[in-house]
């Protein structure tokens, strides 16, 4: 899997953070509630956050020989999968509660309450929050490249033998 663009991640925030602001300033035209997520909506991302970092924190601790019992397979690459839809994910909340905050600060002086501003951005803080970790995490779960010594990669005909029996099961003495 190659790692997530941090390019990517840019280009869709901000397109998304265009739609956001175009669907503030239509809803205001309309006098239509604005499409801002519900502060406890933080709660949630925070959950993700936490889950994320600490099955990223397993599988920095298997890679860096801290464990000698072998990772499971399946539970490294779902970290992985987690991580990246947790900086997608990230970067679509980013993107939207950005583009409604920049809606929301031409009108600053003209509401007394800007309560839904303030809820704008920390829903887009949390979103920062998420990229930040799934990018993090998802580095924790790249594997070092081996030592190849000169030989080549196998052939379609030719298959690698182990040099040692317990090669792939874990990270030896």
């Amino acid at each position: 899997m190659k790692l997530t663009s941090p390019v990517t991640l840019l280009v869709i925030g901000v397109a998304v953070g265009i739609l956001g602001w175009l669907a503030a300033v239509l809803t205001t035209r309309y006098s239509l509630n604005t499409p801002v997520l519900p502060l406890n909506g933080l709660i949630t991302m925070g959950v993700i956050v936490v889950l994320t970092l600490v099955l990223g924190i397993r599988v920095r601790r298997w890679r860096n020989g801290s464990k000698k019992k072998m990772l499971n397979p399946f539970l490294a690459a779902w970290t992985l999968v987690l991580a990246q839809s947790c900086a997608y994910t990230g970067s679509v909340l980013l993107g939207w509660h950005a583009g409604i905050f920049i809606d929301q600060l031409r009108l600053w002086n003209l509401r007394s309450d800007q309560t839904l501003a303030w809820q704008a951005l920390a829903m887009a803080g949390g979103g920062l929050v998420m990229i930040v970790v799934g990018l993090m995490v998802e580095r924790f779960c790249r594997i070092p490249p081996e030592d190849s010594e000169g030989d080549a990669a196998p052939g379609p005909q030719e298959k690698r033998k182990p040099k040692s029996e317990g090669e792939y099961a874990y990270r030896g003495d």
